[in-house]
């Protein structure tokens, strides 16, 4: 997404364990997990990434109040869309820049989708031709292709769903002047 945008940027993983970090923040709002997720990501690499803004971000799926992980191989995949067909779930993307350890900016969106319905048939057909991809995706979709068809309403940010409040980072980096106004 932000090399579309025309920024150049370098991708370093960060060195976290998202499992350890959800335990000891059990209980937090989705909302406040998901920018501690993309704070210790950002945190992460600006230790090694000196100078450099370091752009960390995480998504959290919450559908009721339960918090989804990405689903592993078709029964995950299975799993996740049985429990979400029918209903209306939350993506929460967050995203933070920091800089020399310390935080420059952070912005947390949201976006409400809604799973049509579809039938076991429907649901078998999906898994067998999104195929592999959808297991690195929590919801186990992908908007940007065949995933939009397991839809029939959605509200808010397309970049936001993507997991990235995207338009929100680029005005941050406009008035840092790091983007051309």
């Amino acid at each position: 997404m932000l090399s579309s945008a025309g920024l150049k940027i370098d991708v370093v993983p960060a060195d976290i364990n998202e499992e350890v970090i959800k335990k000891t923040y059990d209980g937090l709002l989705a909302e406040d997990l998901a920018h501690v997720l993309a704070r210790e990501k950002a945190a992460s690499v600006s230790t090694i990434a000196e100078d450099a803004l370091v752009i960390g971000a995480d998504q959290i799926l919450e559908c009721g109040d339960r918090l989804y992980d990405k689903p592993v191989g078709d029964d995950g995949v299975r799993a996740h869309l049985i429990s979400l067909r029918g209903q209306t779930h939350r993506l929460i993307s967050s995203a933070c820049v920091i800089k020399t350890g310390e935080m420059l900016w952070h912005k947390t969106e949201i976006a409400k989708l809604t799973m049509r319905n579809f039938d076991d048939s429907y649901m078998e057909y999906y898994i067998q031709e999104a195929g592999r991809e959808v297991q690195s995706s929590v919801g186990a979709y992908r908007m940007e292709s065949m995933g939009i068809q397991l839809f029939e309403r959605i509200e808010g940010d397309y970049f936001v769903i993507l997991g990235l409040p995207l338009l929100s980072l680029l005005d941050f980096l406009r008035k840092q002047k790091i983007l051309i106004s």
